[in-house]
This record gives structure tokens, C-alpha cells and sequence, in this order.
């Protein structure tokens, strides 16, 4: 287990906030050693919890060319057809993972090929459950075709704590399965749209492994 990039900088400022708040305390209230050590204590499990928010586990993906694996870890909390509006302006099977703030961060691209199409978004900052945090919120639109020629798109979508995301990939740019494709921090929400006559390999409420656990089987 390693930290992610992205949360260098937030854990060195929180370090730096909460040795200023300890100290400070200290200085202005001596003798009170009861106060000190309780906001000791306090500082090293707000500490502990941002760090969490940015591990980065050594994952072991099997690859597999017809399959969509998850993107992100989290929970499935749709599984319906939807018309995707933004880019095939028709009708595919959404399926979308909620991310909790104790879940891993890091997302991933859920299929190989060739970047088609990429977009971000800035929008509003709705929670992830909200019925239209997947068209108004903070998000990226990304489209991967595969080698088969199916395109599959995502977004990673902001929530009311998620405000900011990151991404690592572009139009035109050749993507491997399972490599990583950006991070949302303190989690939120990721929605994958695929064809209709793919098999769904996950069900309501399941949990899923960024990387590991297959969404679904794509028509050969």
C-alpha cells in the first residue's frame, strides 16, 4: 500500500494546520496537559483519516479484451437504460458505482483502445445520489473504443464533498485496461454507459474493485 500523487500536498498542509494548532494551544494554556493530549489524539485520527482518503493499493487486474471492469471501488446503485444525451444521443445500459469517502479513490480506464472523446465539465456540486449529479455536476465525460470497435464512456462526477477531480488522459491518447485513469478526492460518484445487448455481471448494491471486478461481458 502506497500514497497516491494527489494527496501529497493535502497531507503535508494538514500536517503543517495541525502542528500550528497543537503548538498554539500549548503555548496559550500551559498546565492544562489534559487538553493537549486530547487534541493530540484528535489531531492523529483526523491525520490517519486524510491519509486514507489517498492509499493506493498494488492491484493485480486479469485483462480481457470483451469485458468492462469497474472503474472505481464503491457500490453499484443503478443498473437501468438510460439515452446518453451527451455523445451517442441514444439509448445504452448505465451502470453507476457510488464512491464513500472510505472507499479508494483512484479510477480507473474500465476497457482499452483509443481515446475518442473526452470532456470536462464545470457544474454544480449536488450529492453523488442526487438524480442529476450525472448532467450538472463538476464531472468528465471520457469515451474509449475499443480494438472491436465498441465504444464505452464514463464520467467521474464531483459530489457535494468531491469538489475537485483529476484526470490523466486525452483525445487520441491509446489507454490500457485497467490503467489508471485519474482521481475524484474524497469520492463521489462514476457512471459507465454500455451497449444494450451487453451481459451485466453485476447486480444492485454490490460491491465493486476499482480494476478487479467485472460490470459487464461485451457482445464479440
Amino acid at each position: 500500500m502506497t500514497l497516491h500523487k494527489e494527496g501529497f500536498a493535502t497531507i503535508a498542509l494538514t500536517i503543517i494546520f495541525l502542528l500550528v494548532v497543537n503548538l498554539g494551544v500549548e503555548y496559550f494554556t500551559p498546565g492544562l496537559d489534559w487538553l493537549h493530549t486530547l487534541l493530540l489524539v484528535a489531531s492523529a485520527v483526523f491525520l490517519f483519516i486524510i491519509v486514507q482518503f489517498f492509499r493506493y493499493p498494488k492491484r493485480n487486474p486479469t485483462l480481457t479484451p470483451n469485458q468492462v471492469i469497474a472503474p472505481c471501488d464503491g457500490k453499484v446503485v443503478v443498473i437501468e437504460e438510460v439515452v446518453e444525451t451527451e455523445y451517442f444521443k441514444g439509448p445504452r445500459r448505465q451502470i453507476s458505482i457510488f464512491m464513500s469517502p472510505v472507499n479508494v479513490h483512484v479510477n480507473w480506464n474500465p476497457v482499452g483502445g483509443i481515446v475518442s472523446y473526452f470532456r470536462y465539465h464545470p457544474g454544480k456540486y449536488l450529492v453523488a445520489w442526487h438524480p442529476k449529479s450525472s448532467t450538472e455536476n463538476e464531472r468528465t465525460t471520457t469515451v474509449i473504443r475499443t480494438g472491436n470497435g465498441v465504444e464505452i464512456l464514463f464520467r467521474q462526477i464531483a459530489g457535494a464533498l468531491a469538489r475537485r477531480i483529476k484526470w490523466y488522459v486525452s483525445e487520441g491518447q491509446q489507454v490500457g485496461q485497467a490503467s489508471e485513469m485519474g482521481f475524484i478526492k474524497f469520492g463521489s460518484r462514476v457512471d459507465v454507459f454500455v451497449p444494450l445487448d451487453a451481459e451485466i455481471k453485476v447486480g444492485l448494491n454490490e460491491l465493486t474493485t476499482g480494476s478487479i471486478t467485472v460490470l459487464a461481458e461485451l457482445k464479440s
